[in-house]
């Protein structure tokens, strides 16, 4: 292809992003999305679908400067992409968690708590910083603080396979696989403000500091206290990852012993081979190992949550074993199925895992034209996914959405290895057919995946949980309705708990726990509320009921009156027990009288 040609399309590409951010920013969301993926602009996704399309093509064909291009244009799209919430002018996404952390944020901004006080305070910090030195409001920083940690996925990624296999189709492919997002499952892992899913877009990092570390040589051999840059520069990533949530910092600390250990091993065995030229990491699992201990530990949140994994693994009825099977059972009921929403959801983490899969197998077997520096180092990542995996098994056992979180940090070394084992599987194709046919057909394929990938990014009806956008109404009626109310009566919702909108409202003054007390707040019992026996619907007790239109998308639209009806909503509406309080087009609060009251 000629240079002015490839530069008019890439030109064309950028061109296109651009028209589908400045369309998506000219129709910002005007009340609740179910799902952002239907309330933003035609013709936005029509831009990223072009530069998509361009970045695909560009990222498999070409190499060195044009790849390079091809690669930022796809970045960039993907980038464009998961900014959405702060492009369309979400108030704020996000109602479990999400809402927690902007309390914290709250609370670190008026002085209430300090940074360092909390078990992981990047996010937070960052967000605070935003709205400290850019002016912006404390959810808008929090939003920012999502695209700023996502970023180094999309660049660390083809680089930590430049370092292991330097092959330009590897790259490529690396890149198109990291815009799929992968370690999003929006089952344990969510793209918002959500710190365990923020902290795996930083994986990577650690991840090319150690490969870095193995493969390069440092031109200044000493630093200090005998540590090498690159030790260095290990060291730093562990304690930023640390930092941002120290659940990965695990998964990170297993992968570094499975390599010291691989290397324990092959020295003990081998008098020649690759890996007896790598510097070991004994020292770095030691000295991440201990970092970690030492910060956790000392952390009361970290305790209970490892005493309720510990208690998770022996009870029969928490697993995950019991909670899919009542998942399973609810979408029955509304029409739908487990396997049905597992295609929807890991159908192309599956094809990639299968693909990579065959790829180690056909590699141990001898089959594969990688040199022995490069197969060391794939050897690596791919062993460590035995003990990677084990710690899933136990997670799902004992916590499933730990689990699950596990499943997306096991997902950012399938996207790292394949890069490479795609780039094998073109190369044999290549020789079935033609070089230029084969690639045609891996970025047909690719292109397929990364349209799966980027249709679960956020939530939404398809996988039968709607955007949580958090609107300006629903969060003004929040507000008014924990700021004002009697605290001596209940805040109750339609199956969801309205205790975090306190968090995030007031903060939680200085406390670095996740408190939510059951008796100041809850949600309304599904029989007494179909029944009409509004009075009886919480415990007997007066209570504030709480209801926005997301409740309502979500219980009738979505769920299918499976556990509230609608009709019990509307005949509240005249029910001599319940008064309506506050009112807006996204939110809604009635004062429900007790049976106790009467």
């Amino acid at each position: 292809m000629k240079r002015a040609t490839f530069n008019g399309i890439v030109a064309g590409g950028f061109l296109a992003v651009a028209v589908a951010i400045l369309v998506a920013r000219a129709n910002p969301a005007t009340s609740y999305e179910p799902s952002i993926y239907a309330g933003t602009p035609t013709i936005t996704w029509i831009g990223f679908a072009i530069a998509l399309a361009v970045g695909v093509s560009t990222a498999v064909v070409c190499r060195g400067r044009q790849q390079a291009l091809g690669i930022a244009l796809g970045g960039t799209t993907v980038t464009s992409i998961v900014s959405l919430p702060v492009v369309r002018n979400y108030h704020f996404m996000g109602m479990g968690d999400a809402l927690t952390h902007l309390g914290w944020t709250r609370d670190i901004v008026t002085g209430q708590l300090a940074p360092h006080e909390l078990f992981y305070p990047a996010v937070h910090t960052i967000g605070a910083a935003f709205h400290v030195v850019g002016g912006v409001p404390i959810e808008r920083g929090l939003l920012f603080s999502v695209v700023v940690l996502f970023v180094p996925f999309l660049i660390f990624v083809p680089l930590i396979v430049r370092e292991i296999a330097d092959d330009g189709l590897a790259i490529g492919i690396a890149a198109i696989i990291s815009w799929m997002v992968l370690p999003i499952n929006n089952v344990g892992t969510h793209m918002g403000v959500h710190t365990n899913s923020n902290a795996l877009f930083l994986v990577p990092v650690v991840v090319f500091a150690f490969v870095a570390y193995l493969r390069r040589r440092a031109t200044i051999e000493r630093l200090p206290l005998g540590l090498s840059p690159f030790s260095l520069l290990v060291y730093l990533a562990g304690i930023g990852l640390l930092l941002v949530h120290p659940q990965h910092m695990i998964g990170v600390i297993v992968l570094v012993g499975s390599i010291a250990g691989i290397q324990y091993l092959i020295r003990r065995q081998y008098d020649d081979h690759p890996v007896l030229d790598h510097p070991t990491m004994y020292a770095h699992t030691v000295v991440l190992g201990a970092i970690f201990t030492i910060w956790a530990v000392s952390n009361e949140r970290f305790r209970d949550a490892f005493a309720g994994l510990i208690i998770g693994v022996f009870e029969e009825d928490i697993g995950g074993g019991a909670e899919v099977g009542q998942r399973e059972s609810s979408l029955q009921e509304i029409g739908g199925s487990i396997t049905e929403l597992f295609v929807t959801m890991f159908l192309e983490l599956a094809i990639i895992a299968l693909v990579v899969g065959v790829f180690i197998l056909l590699m141990w077997l001898g089959r594969t034209a990688l040199d022995p520096e490069t197969r060391s180092q794939v050897n690596y990542l791919s062993l460590a996914l035995f003990p990677l995996t084990g710690l899933f098994f136990v997670y799902f056992v004992g916590t499933p959405t730990m689990a699950f979180r596990q499943v997306g940090f096991i997902a950012v070394l399938l996207t790292v290895l394949a890069g490479i084992a795609l780039a094998h599987g073109v190369g044999a194709l290549s020789g079935v057919i033609t070089r230029p046919g084969a690639s045609a057909v891996a970025a047909v394929l690719l292109g397929g995946c990364l349209v799966l990938g980027l249709m679960t990014v956020f939530a939404s009806p398809i996988i039968y949980n709607p955007t949580q956008h958090v609107t300006d109404e629903t969060f003004s009626g929040y507000e008014s309705a924990v700021t004002h109310t009697d605290d001596d009566r209940p805040l109750v919702g339609l199956g969801f708990n309205p205790f975090r909108y306190d968090h995030a409202v007031n903060g939680l003054g200085g406390d670095d726990t996740l408190s939510g007390a059951s008796s100041e707040s809850g949600t309304v019992d599904p029989a007494a509320f179909n029944a009409g026996e509004y009075e009886e619907a919480y415990h007997d007790v007066g209570y504030y009921f709480i209801v926005t239109e997301y409740d309502i998308t979500r219980e009738i639209e979505v769920y299918q009156e499976l556990d509230y009806s609608e009709e019990s909503l509307e005949d509240l509406e005249t029910d001599s027990s319940a008064n309506k309080v506050i009112s807006n087009d996204e939110f809604r609060m009635y004062t429900v009288a007790g049976a106790d009251e009467e």
